[in-house]
């Protein structure tokens, strides 16, 4: 105990004095707080504003805020942002009546308020938690919320930083809240604990946990584990226990129990399944016994019984009334059985918007039960024996409710010692000391008492094992996290720290007195650690020795006893001590600062210094620490750190030469003998007693600072001293300081750390290998070669000597041995088996590895030396070629150390000590930059790693940059310096959290100056990426005049003379409707073009253009209008019209935008006539996706409103949001809508027809290609669904038909004959007979009553009417056995071949048979005019190429063959748009387009008879349909020929292109321009299944005509487009460019696997046809995604607007600006072949790279001035600059530089150190081994080449080498004298010695003595000796003259 009184007298200053008031105080009295609302109220505003009522205010405030100044209070703690961690920051939060403040402050920015909130009620509690989110996804970590709770008396609020609020209202009265690494535990208020409890009854739970705040609150269980019994579960119940402390890590918690008078401490964890089981189990059983923690806690009969008593009547109900507003009033209503699953619901609304987490049923029915209600008849109800509380027969049984989590004890205070009352802790908390030992720390005050438990983590199962007990005498105490510490306020008032249960010192606050006396404090008393465990196990063991010691006190604590009470009787009467304010209690520590109250009540924040602040000083100790053992490293901590912090003490740059002193010193050496630690130039005393009263040095300057200066640089030759100490100016003389030893030089053998002192050397030896691979630490380094060749003399290490000379030759001048420590003190010293072994030079190692020697396992400090193992590693993965380096064989390379081997203990086996990355199984240099990214290595890093060994590393990186993945991850990317992948990696970590709007962000749409053309909604496209796809022309533009409706139209009629007026205004206003039509049709063709390309601004309203029918009739610009009553104007025209129109508009949303409920509903428009728009912007928003974000409220609004168009716009969007999802709820909602759908008796509902046809479909979308049987039963019956009687189901027919065969076909997508369980309902006969006509079948199912009587008006008799079902049952065929290639069913859709058959069939159903048939033969489609043609049967075909010669025969109707041959081909080309969407096809866009153009001649040309036979409308309709196809095919790209026919079709505007054809037309325009060109049509199932919908062939006559098809299907396309746009955009400048790809498809049955280029921005292939796609070179850094591992990747960059990054190389522009690629700086030029560095001019540096310290590097280095010698190295630095930058690896610009630097310091023999030769040897023998072989064979061939210039290393090794044989035939003697082990003098030569050996890899002279080198006589001995060395032949051919000279004639030699 000895250092515990030494360190009595010592006293340590704290920093920093602030008088501290919490900020929330400040700004509470400016804030608007509640009641300061509440008095405006109430006052009227007339007073408010005359002076006097403001004075009144104003002074009931003053009073409000003195009240509630008593209630304020406030607590810190650290901030932890998780993103940034530069920053520490202090957050308080600080609570005042009804406000809760939350602030921030650091040290350099003012405290400001982060969030304030203002409650209803008073706040009992605010307090931070933090709760998870449990993640979906299996792989997925668990979010983490953090949030602040503030508790009110009837509910808790939360509120979450990333915005959501929570209200959980409280079931009970809540006396305090813990927050939990699991969530909140609420401590449940004991009320009336006196209450008579009958013995039916038992105690409620007291505990309580809640999870998330929408989850339930649930009690706490608790696992006893008692001595004789099993171990059993129950609720904590017992009143006495009171939580004093909660921690989330380690998760515990920490209780008091009253009665008792002891504390425990408890585990928190979650509930296991097994347990959650056992709780329901319960209630069969009886009752528990009696266990020790009190009362049984079963929640029992009584709980499960509680229905009856919350009866209306019972007076506990309006207990529970009270509590909480609203209670179910029926219980065994809502009692869980018949509840839907609460939790599922609240795992639901947590994806949703934050809500109010309403209760459960559970909430006051459960907990309320407590029997204190006021009236007496509640006790007699429960009291009352003939009560059947207990007769479980007569009341319904409830479940228990079911727990989170679960606690088991851990520790108990022993009670036998501890029986006075009231002994509870006010203060726990827990803290570790300076050697990581955790404490858990309890103030109790009563007895003025810390007491600290000591507690561990157990290996096996990660429980904490709790052992001794101390106590220190506190009246106050407050851990300091960041230097492990604790301050303890002592009885008389003095400050004391404490590091764990070890006293370091006082703490001396400046300004405040300390008490004037001091008492011999007790030294801190150690129990034995079995006194003091009990845990239930043990209960029985009697304490006798604790017994004894209470019994008999011992004298001190008597004497103690009584001295305290005069002390504090003094410090009462004392009128000096009253006036000086002394401290009272501590608070609010963060980190290292905390709060002082003082007792005149004014607070002082304090900073207690750190353990060290120089980097150096903080590893040596930890080095220390980790080696000694912990009682010894404690007294050493506490040692220096009572020396380091002594008041006025040292300053910063003398902290080093303070820790060396005092290092020395423990080690038992006289620092005042030794002549080096004399020159420390600060005489630190040996007693530490002595230090405070030196005062600081004089802060104005001395000669001390410039003699700092001096030495700082190391180009200064002459130091004498070692260390980075103070030369004095004049040249001290070679230290030979070491002959003044005399006598007393030996070293004090009671030395504290004397036995340690090899270890001490050793570990301190390899922070110094590690500090070598550190450029940062190097001046670390060399301050710490002094004390380690100080020790390594004394230890008599020769070789490590050797080592530090070799490193600093002209730092250790002398070699005389002068050993201070004699034998028998040797002999005291415990010698580690590690020293033995060979001297850890990780520079040797390294170079051994490039060499190819065997290499030895390099020791290294866990934890300390973590960039040796790193370096170490990465050469035995990379250079060794080791694959399994860094996973399995990490022991093969590194030995660790541990503390406390001894001699002769062997190695342990190295466990897995890395992390085994899941690299690919690819390169070596892809393994290394992965694994070296998952140890957290990054570019910044590798700055800081010397050249030469970061080389290897660089060379890696180079290859890795060449040829990267697609897949790495962005830490990986950056680290090889490709920006464009990290940007995309970081995109695409991105797209998992929050959507990013790709290209908005970097291109900004210019704003348009005039006014219309922001109205015609089409302003939101990319004009860069449009521009850069149609660069040539304006068809952009030309688009957008087509497709805008919102401007008036030109009404052309020429005014003729013999027309009057007034005529001649109704021709105008015809001519207007005639437009109009067109008008009307444009919106849908402007939604294809828009689609997704907007991102909604969340505070503004979706801008919707209007749909303009006005016109404008030239000359003189005047209006005409449709509604002037001159013409009629059918009624509703419009409605359709503007639907459309709000589709549009809602489809420009982005997919990926965030769209919220409430933003959708806040677009309702105010006026009703834009109700059709609303609707067509809902269902565009089920397009898109968005729809499933309305609340279900807001969809049941809509629906009821009975808003026919709302109703269809909803039903489809929400069904085509959960496409194919089989969604229950959005069944049901379609249900209500599909009168077959609901049971025979159900009400009639009046569905509008048109709704009815809606809902269909959306059923069909909802169960998209899941083969529903039910479903599909209903749907085919509904295609036959005769008219009903009273008119029901007569009009419109023909589209409810459709309709079911269209949802038909979707149930069963796909699904051909495997239509499982379907086979009895005969689906494809019963199709047949729809489409071919024959007898109705009776209806089977429950529609049979509903079809019973037949219509009165439409006499169809009992067989089917075909011209109704045939097109849905062909389209539904089609569907079902879509690409089956089924040939059976495909034949039965063949065109009839006989003129009979033929007259039987309409025409435009051949088109749907043709089309049908063809779909279902998908492979066999071919794009040929041939296969089209195919389709047509032999007789029309004969007959129609007959048609002008023969006379036509009577039984042949020429009308009907050509109908058929036109409606037949049609059906073919769709065949083809279909089987070649979105590919661009050439030969299907060829043939398509011959057939358009051929339909176009026939409808021009009206000469020929051949036009007038099938009539203008067939004609029209099927090249409607062809030009659909042509523009499927070429969707998305926008092709020239198809624009000019949709062009020439716009302007047709005469009578007979209705509606119908200009819709047909601008879709295809739309398509063809899908999404502005970044959309693309996909021939998948469901897209199919899509556009059969949208492009059915039968378009509307006028714009409300719905009979055949309901208009609003045709949006359904969006469904199959898909965005396969690729745009390269330049990383630099975020700008999309041009870019070469090579994209490569697989190999199919067609064609084999064929590259093909493109130059992107380019439209893909569908991607399951892709093999891989390159970006090539050599303009742009080559990418290759590789599509056969998956498409994610690649589906992933699509989806974010296809922005693929790629990085310009330098020297090149971009295809843009050069694109030929004649203007690169690179371009061979004609006169300049190899003057090419000559004449790069610095100037020209810019067009290479952006690199703002390249540039300035040429600017200021590359300019030559007037004198001769500059102009060499000018010249050099150009070439260096240039290769460098050419090459792409600005980076190796340093190296190049350091070795040139290098090699001039050897040419001058100025070499101070070798650091530069050891980096500069490495390159060289990097580059000598060609490369790394064990690469694959083609990376081989580089080598280094890539890497350093080809011409420079031969230059500079030759020069280097030159020195080096100049230096050696000069003095080939000192060389020789050292190969003999001859001690050497100090001079210039040994420096150049030093570095000769070092640049030839030769050992020690020690080894080579041993080896008897001198004895050789021939070269080929030496050859062999030198080997087993491991010296390099080249350093041999120096050596062998020497040695064989000295071997033939050794005396004539000089010494």
């Amino acid at each position: 105990m000895s250092n515990i009184y030494e360190e009595r007298a010592t006293m340590i200053a704290a920093g920093e004095l602030q008088s501290f008031v919490p900020f929330g105080r400040e700004h509470c009295k400016h804030h608007p707080n509640a009641v300061n609302l509440q008095l405006r109220q109430l006052q009227p505003a007339s007073e408010l504003w005359a002076s006097d009522g403001a004075a009144g205010l104003v002074g009931s405030l003053q009073e409000v805020s003195l009240q509630e100044r008593e209630k304020e209070y406030w607590h810190l703690r650290k901030g932890s942002t998780v993103a940034t961690e530069e920053v520490e920051y202090e957050e308080e939060l600080y609570v005042a009546g009804h406000m809760v403040i939350w602030s921030r402050g650091t040290k350099s920015q003012a405290s400001y308020v982060y969030k304030a909130f203002t409650v209803d009620s008073p706040v009992q509690q605010a307090l931070w938690c933090n709760f998870t989110v449990p993640q979906s996804q299996k792989d997925k970590k668990d979010k983490i919320e953090q949030s602040v709770c503030i508790v009110q008396s009837t509910c808790v609020n939360v509120h979450t930083v990333s915005g959501k609020d929570f209200i959980s209202p409280l079931p009970f009265q809540v006396s305090t809240l813990w927050p939990t690494k699991f969530g909140l535990l609420f401590e449940r208020k004991n009320i009336t604990p006196d209450a008579p409890i009958s013995p039916t009854r038992e105690p409620l739970p007291t505990l309580f946990s809640m999870l998330h705040p929408l989850d339930e609150i649930a009690p706490v269980v608790y696992k006893s584990t008692g001595l004789f019994e099993t171990a059993r579960l129950q609720y904590v119940s017992d009143s006495a226990l009171r939580v004093l402390f909660s921690c989330e890590e380690p998760s515990i918690i920490m209780t008091y129990d009253t009665l008792q008078c002891s504390h425990t401490v408890w585990s928190l964890r979650k509930v296991t399944p097994e347990e959650q089981s056992a709780v329901l189990k319960w209630p069969g059983q009886d009752g528990p016994a009696q266990t020790p923690m009190g009362a049984p806690s079963i929640l029992g009969a009584h709980l499960r019984n509680v229905t009856r008593l919350d009866s209306p009547g019972s007076p506990l109900h309006c207990h529970a009334l009270h509590n909480q507003s609203r209670v179910p009033s029926s219980p065994s209503l809502h009692s869980r059985a018949h509840s839907p699953n609460i939790s599922n619901m609240a795992a639901l609304s947590r994806a949703h918007s934050p809500g109010i987490a309403a209760p459960s049923f559970t909430g006051a029915q459960r907990f309320n039960v407590s029997c204190h209600s006021p009236s007496p008849r509640g006790h007699s109800l429960l009291a009352s024996p003939n009560s059947t509380l207990n007769d479980t027969a007569v009341l319904p049984e409830m479940e228990p409710i079911l727990p989170d989590l679960c606690i088991e004890q851990l520790w108990s205070e022993s009670a036998a010692t501890y029986r006075e009352k009231s002994c509870q802790a006010s203060k726990v908390f827990i803290t570790s000391d300076l050697c990581e030992s955790r404490y858990l720390c309890f103030l109790v005050e009563s007895v003025q008492q810390l007491r600290c438990v000591k507690f561990l983590e157990s290996n096996e199962t990660s429980q904490l094992i709790f052992t001794s007990v101390t106590s220190i005498p506190a009246k106050d105490a407050v851990p300091l996290e960041d230097i492990d510490a604790l301050l303890v306020l002592e009885n008389n008032g003095s400050l004391v720290l404490y590091t764990g249960i070890t006293r370091v010192s006082k703490v001396f606050v400046p300004g405040l007195l300390s008490p004037t006396f001091s008492l011999p404090n007790q030294p801190p008393h150690l129990n034995t650690p079995l006194e003091n465990v009990s845990t239930p196990a043990k209960a029985t063991v009697q304490h006798m020795s604790r017994l004894e010691e209470t019994d008999m006190p011992s004298p001190v604590s008597e004497v103690r006893s009584s001295v305290q009470h005069h002390e504090s009787s003094w410090l009462e009467d004392s009128p000096f001590q009253q006036a000086a304010p002394h401290i009272q209690a501590l608070r609010d520590p963060v980190s290292n600062r905390v709060t002082a109250e003082l007792s005149n009540g004014s607070m002082l924040r304090i900073t207690i210094p750190e353990v060290a602040t120089s980097e150096l000083v903080m590893r040596c100790l930890q080095a220390i620490r980790f080696i000694l053992p912990k009682d010894t490293a404690m007294k050493v901590l506490v040692k220096w750190y009572n020396i380091y912090n002594a008041p006025g003490g040292p300053s910063m740059h003398q902290e080093w030469n303070l820790f060396v002193t005092c290092l020395m010193t423990l080690m038992g050496y006289n620092t005042e003998r030794l002549a080096w630690t004399r020159n420390l130039h600060i005489e630190v005393p040996l007693s530490p007693v002595i230090a405070p009263k030196k005062a600081r040095p004089a802060d104005t300057g001395s000669d001390e600072d410039w003699a700092y200066l001096c030495t700082s640089d190391y180009h200064c030759q002459v130091l004498a001293h070692p260390t980075t100490g103070v030369l004095g100016l004049e040249e001290a003389a070679p230290a030979a300081a070491m002959e003044e030893g005399g006598p007393g030089a030996g070293l004090e053998t009671s030395a504290l750390l004397l036995p340690h002192i090899p270890a001490i050397f050793y570990v301190l030896h390899l922070l110094y290998e590690d500090l070598k691979l550190d450029e940062l630490q190097r001046r670390g380094a060399r301050s710490l070669v002094g004390l380690l060749q100080q020790l390594a003399r004394d230890l008599q290490l020769e070789e490590y000597i050797d080592l530090y000379w070799r490193d600093y030759p002209s730092f250790i001048k002398t070699f005389k041995e002068v050993c201070v420590i004699d034998q028998a003190q040797l002999e005291l010293m415990s010698w580690p088996a590690y020293l033995d072994d060979e001297v850890p030079c990780v520079f040797g190692w390294l170079s051994g590895c490039l060499r190819g020697l065997e290499v030895t396992r390099f020791p290294y400090l866990p934890g300390i030396c973590e960039r040796t193992k790193l370096l170490v590693l990465s050469y035995a993965l990379y250079v060794v070629g080791d694959e399994d380096a860094v996973s399995t064989n990490v022991s093969k390379y590194l030995s660790r150390i541990f503390a406390g081997q001894k001699k002769g203990f062997g190695e342990p086996v190295l466990r897995r000590s890395s992390v085994k990355p899941s690299a690919p199984s690819g390169c070596l240099a892809e393994k290394l930059v992965v694994w070296l990214t998952s140890a957290g290595f990054s570019l910044k890093d590798l700055e800081s790693v010397p050249f030469g060994v970061a080389l290897p590393i660089r060379d890696a990186i180079t290859r890795c940059r060449e040829q990267p993945c697609s897949d790495w991850s962005e830490e990986v990317c950056a680290l090889i310096g490709r920006e464009d992948l990290t940007k995309q990696a970081h995109k695409a970590s991105l797209a998992n959290g929050k959507p990013m709007v790709g290209l908005n962000i970097s291109l900004e749409p210019p704003a348009t100056t005039e006014a219309d053309e922001e109205e015609d909604g089409m302003a939101d496209l990319h004009p860069e990426v449009t521009g850069l796809i149609w660069s040539q022309d304006l068809r952009v533009q030309e688009v957008r005049r087509l497709l805008q409706s919102s401007r008036p139209v030109r009404v052309n009629v020429p005014h003729l003379p013999e027309v009057s007026d007034h005529e001649y205004i109704e021709e105008k206003e015809n001519k207007l409707l005639q437009l109009c039509q067109r008008t009307m049709a444009l919106p849908v063709g402007r939604g294809l073009f828009t689609l997704f390309s907007y991102h909604p601004v969340p505070t503004e309203p979706l801008p919707v253009p209007k749909l303009n029918l006005t016109g404008r009739a030239p000359p003189r610009n005047t209006m005409v209008d449709l509604n002037s009553g001159n013409i009629d104007v059918p009624p509703n025209m419009t409605s359709w019209a503007s639907f459309h129109n709000g589709v549009a508009a809602g489809l420009k949303i982005a997919p990926v935008s965030q769209v919220e409920s409430a933003w959708i509903a806040y677009n309702k428009p105010k006026s009703a006539e834009l109700a059709n728009e609303y609707a067509g912007f809902l269902m565009a928003l089920g397009l898109n996706g968005h729809l499933t974000k309305l609340a279900t409220l807001n969809i049941h609004d809509y629906l009821t409103k009975g808003h026919e168009m709302t109703s269809i716009g909803l039903l489809l969007g929400v069904s085509a949001a959960k496409l194919g999802t089989m969604d229950m709820s959005i069944t049901r909602l379609l249900s209500i809508h599909i009168p077959a759908l609901l049971p025979p008796t159900s009400t009639e509902l009046d569905v509008p027809h048109s709704v009815q046809v809606a809902a269909v479909v959306a059923l069909g979308l909802v169960y998209q290609g899941t083969g529903h049987r039910h479903n599909a039963e209903v749907l085919l019956a509904e295609i036959g669904r005769p008219p009903g009687p009273e008119m029901e189901y007569c009009t419109d027919r023909e589209s409810y038909s459709l309709a079911a065969g269209l949802a038909l076909g979707m149930v069963c997508l796909g699904h051909g004959s495997n239509l499982i369980g379907m086979t009895d309902l005969n689906v494809p006969e019963q199709l047949y007979q729809y489409m071919v006509g024959g007898h109705r079948r009776t209806h089977a199912g429950m529609n049979r009553e509903k079809h019973k009587s037949p219509s009165y008006q439409i006499k169809e008799g009992d067989t089917i009417n075909v011209d109704v079902t045939c097109p849905g049952a062909t389209l539904a065929l089609a569907m079902i056995y879509l690409k089956t290639n089924n040939r059976s069913i495909a034949d039965w859709l063949k065109a009839p071949d006989t003129m009979f058959l033929l007259d039987f069939i309409k025409p435009e159903f051949l088109l749907l048979r043709t089309l049908a048939r063809c779909i279902i033969m998908w492979d066999e489609i071919l794009p040929s005019q041939e296969w089209v043609t195919s389709s047509v049967p032999q007789i029309i075909k004969d007959n129609i190429v007959l048609q002008e010669e023969v006379l036509v025969t009577e039984d042949l109707n020429m009308e009907t063959l050509i109908q058929a041959h036109d409606y037949i081909i049609a059906g073919a080309c769709m065949a083809v748009g279909f089987r070649f969407a979105g590919s661009a096809n050439s030969d299907a866009f060829e043939c398509l387009y011959k057939f358009a153009r051929n339909f176009m001649q026939s409808l021009t040309t009206t000469t020929t008879s051949t036009a007038t036979v099938p009539g203008q409308y067939n004609l029209q309709t099927c090249l409607s349909m062809v030009l659909l196809a042509t523009s499927m095919v070429m969707a998305g790209s926008g092709d020239l020929k198809v624009l000019q026919l949709c062009r020439f079709l716009h302007k047709r505007t005469f009578s007979e292109m209705n509606y119908g054809f200009h819709m047909a037309h601008h879709m295809a325009l739309g398509l063809l321009f899908l999404g502005g060109g970044r959309y693309t049509l996909s021939t998948s199932n469901s897209a199919i299944a899509a556009l059969l919908c949208a492009l059915y062939p039968h378009f509307p006559a006028h714009s409300t005509d719905n009979r055949y098809h309901l208009q609003a299907l045709r949006h359904l396309c969006v469904l199959a487009a898909e965005p396969r746009l690729l745009v390269p955009v330049d990383v630099d400048t975020l700008k999309p460019c041009y870019a070469l790809l090579d994209v490569t498809y697989k190999e199919t049955q067609w064609y084999e696997e064929t590259t093909v280029e493109l130059m992107a921005p380019t439209m893909l292939s569908e991607l399951h046809l892709l093999k891989q796609i390159k970006v090539k070179g050599p303009r742009y850094w080559e990418l290759n995604i590789d599509l056969s591992k998956g498409t994610q990747h690649l589906q992933s960059i699509l989806s974010r607007d296809g922005i693929l990054y790629v990085k310009l190389r330098a020297g090149h522009l971009p295809y843009k600006d050069d694109p030929r690629g004649w203007k690169s700086l690179l371009a061979p030029g004609v006169n300049n072949r190899n003057t090419e560095v000559r004449s790069f001019k610095s100037e020209a540096i810019s067009t290479f790279t952006s690199d703002a310290a390249l540039v300035s590097f040429a600017a200021y280095f590359c300019k030559a001035s007037e004198n001769m010698k500059e102009q060499e190295t000018v010249a050099l630095f150009s070439a260096i600059l240039y290769e460098c930058v050419t090459q792409e690896n600005p980076e190796m610009l340093p190296t190049h530089i350091s070795i040139d630097q290098v090699v001039k310091a050897l040419e001058r023999a100025d070499v101070g150190e070798t650091f530069g030769l050891w980096q500069m040897k490495l390159v060289l023998e990097l580059c000598e081994r060609g490369g790394l072989q064990q690469g694959p064979p083609e990376a081989c061939q580089h080598g280094c080449g890539q890497l350093l210039s080809s011409d420079l290393l031969p230059v500079m090794k030759s020069s280097a080498d030159r020195a080096l044989d100049c230096w050696l035939r000069e003095t080939s003697h000192v060389l020789q004298a050292y190969m003999r082990g001859q001690p050497l003098k100090a001079d210039t030569s040994s420096t150049m010695l030093a570095c000769f050996l070092v640049y030839h890899s030769i050992p020690s002279s020690k080894r080579m003595v041993s080896i008897d080198l001198e004895g050789s006589s021939s070269f080929s001995s030496l050859l062999l000796k030198f080997s087993q060395l491991g010296i390099p032949v080249r350093a041999l051919i120096r050596l062998s003259p020497l040695l064989l000279r000295a071997g033939t004639s050794g005396s004539e030699l000089p010494p």
